[in-house]
């Protein structure tokens, strides 16, 4: 399983979903980078995978940063929690 985080600006709190492949987790992940880049504020739909009907809709221009990572069994695995704002 993948997740792909998005942090909006003003907002402390991330906005996630899941996706079960790494190719489909990829493609959303340049699908918010794309939308991004662009000058123009649109908006930008998301579905999870893990969720049955959780969708995100984000507007691309209060999009600060996005991540993608897979998802182990436990965050104690690695030694660090998953998210923008694990402390070391």
């Amino acid at each position: 399983m993948y997740i792909l985080e998005i942090t909006l600006k003003g907002s402390p709190i991330s906005l996630s979903i899941q996706k079960k492949e790494e190719s489909d987790a990829k493609s959303a992940y340049n699908q918010v980078i794309e939308a991004m880049k662009t000058a123009s504020a649109v908006t930008l739909e998301l579905t999870c995978e893990h969720q049955v009907g959780k969708t995100l809709c984000v507007l691309t221009s209060e999009v600060s940063s996005v991540q993608l990572s897979e998802k182990s069994g436990t965050a104690a695995s690695s030694g660090k929690p998953p998210g923008f704002f694990a402390l070391t």
